[in-house]
């Protein structure tokens, strides 16, 4: 069942770019996107009162990235200032779809990505229903 959700704004989230993020030339490096792109969607669960800790501890649930399509337009530089955005595209039982991309201050597109992340039983790792009570929240 694919259960598309109302258009709204983007829940946007600013990033500085540091040293750390970057590679003897001053860019980011590709891989410093992913943890970009993660933090967005961490702190779009806690806008939405979602602490993955206690949601954790309490069900014994969580979320792991099934799937990444990434594209790599241009590039961010040492102190770029950033903007990453999640919008949901999908939702369903067990996964949820997200559009994300991050820009420059100045509107430039650097990034554009689409992850499929999966609710699992982090015991066993097996997909599982995302709780009703959490549907609400995110949707």
């Amino acid at each position: 069942m694919q259960q598309n959700t109302p258009s709204e704004a983007p829940f946007r989230w600013p990033i500085r770019v540091y040293w750390e993020d970057t590679d003897a030339g001053g860019v980011v490096y590709h891989a410093g996107y992913l943890r970009f792109l993660e933090r967005a969607r961490s702190e779009w669960l806690r806008a939405r009162g979602v602490d993955q800790q206690r949601l954790r501890d309490a069900t014994g649930i969580g979320f792991v990235v099934r799937d990444m399509q990434i594209g790599f337009v241009s590039p961010a530089r040492l102190d770029d200032e950033l903007s990453a955005s999640v919008e949901i595209e999908r939702l369903r039982p067990a996964s949820m779809a997200f559009a994300q991309a991050i820009h420059r201050q100045d509107g430039k597109l650097l990034v554009r990505a689409t992850v499929r992340a999966a609710c699992v039983n982090l015991g066993d790792m097996r997909p599982c229903p995302i709780p009703e009570d959490l549907l609400a929240r995110i949707s």
